[in-house]
């Protein structure tokens, strides 16, 4: 591959990939002996075929299995004929480190746990990082598939643990099995005004006959695990599948992505770069310049893992730094952190907008932010009460949820409208697919920071209706997600 295509290219999104990669590898408190690390490899597990459909349906793209053997990337790319397509293809091959203690005369026996000197050791499984980087022309894929076998050997290796003297305490083994890995690569024009090209990736496990009785532990040792795929154009641009133009609405409906969803990567003007991976992500996902190293868990805060790291007591920090070398180095990291890096990880300001005229009023004399005139576009800024949180509806007298309004398909949506729920087909919580064609009674209408309208609603059919409504309890669809129910307006469309 041309170094310059993985500088410009691939680089601007390693982080996220990484993160990725490593996501749920290990949990906090990073011991052996926590619950949560006792069943691992979550995401992106292409497990042994024939493993795979003993335990789950024919097709594993339906509910029902817990692995599949295959996932399907399908992105689409404006681009000419001479257009090459850059791929790396990323994930971990299981690593199982074992203990053995050695015994007089030489020999050596496998223990769960050994302490030499400082050092103490676990048996457990590790990760290995691979990659396979690979370079198509778009003419060439449009022609015919391209069939590439993706395959990494087994391994063993050996290291002594030494005791205080520097005399041989026992050994520490590694062990890997193959791992076995076909990639197809094609594309098709796309029946659209302008020219537009599908793409398509497949994946699949092509392990040779393995039992079906095995362990899911022993079929992850043949498993490639948080299989991800990033590509990047020379000569085109990808179009996002989350927000398409017009024009390729219909196309990229049509993509059938499975186990795996490509996003655009790196910058937000970038379309040249596409990472798919196994968890759902936005458009151009980066990871948060204030944190300061992976923690393994993406969805959780930097900042409180990194507090409940520094309570966990020395017993369980030597089980951790014994569990895993990445543990060791989290540990490391929150217990060096400066106090400068901690404080980053409270929070960030992103945005700041103008503090309006009425709200400049109510300053004292020299406060900051007296002099704006409290209009923006000819219009003047709604009341704003400055002591009041901004969390808080009543901060803000422009917001209304009681009795604000929404027009949907030409109706004013408010409280007390009747409406049918349509969840999206992508981008929302699968949980609500199971309310489609559902009826429900919209309670408020709100805002977000971001200037966003979401819909409170609770379920007409719904026992604890009344239940919820008291607590405050709702479920929440933005407004291309209900149907009004027609002549079932709220007060806006009473005239109330």
């Amino acid at each position: 591959m041309d170094a310059s295509v993985t500088a410009a290219g691939f680089e601007a999104a390693q982080a996220v990939a990484d993160a990725v990669l490593y996501e749920g590898y290990l949990l906090y408190p990073y011991r052996r002996s926590s619950g949560k690390n006792q069943v691992r490899w979550q995401f992106g597990v292409l497990t042994p075929r024939t493993w795979t459909l003993a335990r789950g349906p024919a097709d594993c793209s339906v509910a029902g299995s817990a692995e599949s053997w295959w996932q399907r990337t399908e992105c689409l790319l404006e681009a000419g004929d001479g257009a090459t397509l850059h791929c790396r293809v990323r994930f971990l091959q299981v690593q199982r480190r074992s203990v053995e203690e050695r015994l007089p005369g030489g020999a050596h026996r496998p223990v769960d746990a050994l302490t030499a000197g400082s050092r103490s050791e676990l048996g457990f499984d590790e990760a290995v990082p691979r990659e396979f980087d690979l370079t198509f022309s778009l003419e060439e894929l449009l022609a015919e598939e391209r069939h590439v076998p993706l395959r990494i050997s087994g391994g063993e290796e050996s290291e002594p643990l030494l005791d205080d003297r520097e005399q041989p305490a026992g050994r520490v083994l590694r062990r890997r099995w193959p791992v076995a890995v076909s990639l197809t690569a094609s594309a098709a024009p796309c029946d659209t005004a302008a020219r537009l090209v599908r793409l398509r990736l497949h994946l699949e496990n092509v392990a040779d006959a393995f039992p079906v009785e095995a362990t899911r532990d022993q079929a992850l040792r043949i498993s490639p695990i948080a299989c991800h795929t990033l590509i990047a154009v020379r000569g085109g641009a990808f179009l996002s599948l989350l927000d398409p133009p017009g024009w390729a609405e219909e196309a990229a409906r049509a993509c059938a992505n499975v186990h795996t969803f490509p996003v655009l990567a790196g910058g937000e003007d970038r379309r040249d770069l596409v990472l798919s991976s196994p968890i759902l992500l936005y458009d151009h996902p980066r990871v948060a310049p204030e944190s300061p190293g992976d923690l393994h868990d993406a969805t959780e805060i930097d900042e409180i893992l990194s507090l409940r790291t520094l309570t966990l007591t020395d017993a369980e920090k030597r089980e951790a730094r014994a569990t895993d070398a990445r543990a060791a180095a989290i540990l490391d990291r929150v217990e060096g952190m400066p106090a400068e890096v901690m404080s980053r990880l409270h929070g960030a300001v992103r945005s700041l907008r103008p503090v309006p005229a009425t709200a400049a009023a109510e300053m004292p004399d020299g406060a900051p932010g007296g002099e704006h005139d409290g209009e923006q576009d000819g219009r003047a800024e709604p009341p704003f009460r400055p002591s009041a949180p901004w969390w808080e509806p009543g901060a803000d007298a422009s917001v209304s949820p009681e009795t604000d309004s929404v027009v949907v398909a030409g109706t004013p949506v408010s409280k007390g409208s009747r409406v049918r729920l349509r969840p999206r087909r992508r981008g929302t919580d699968p949980q609500d697919m199971f309310l489609e064609g559902r009826t429900a009674l919209v309670e408020a209408v709100l805002l977000d920071v971001d200037g966003a309208h979401h819909l409170a609603v609770t379920l007409e059919d719904d026992p604890a209706a009344d239940v919820n409504r008291w607590y405050g309890r709702y479920r929440y669809f933005s407004p291309d997600e209900i149907e009004p129910l027609p002549g079932e307006g709220g007060p806006g469309e009473r005239g109330e």
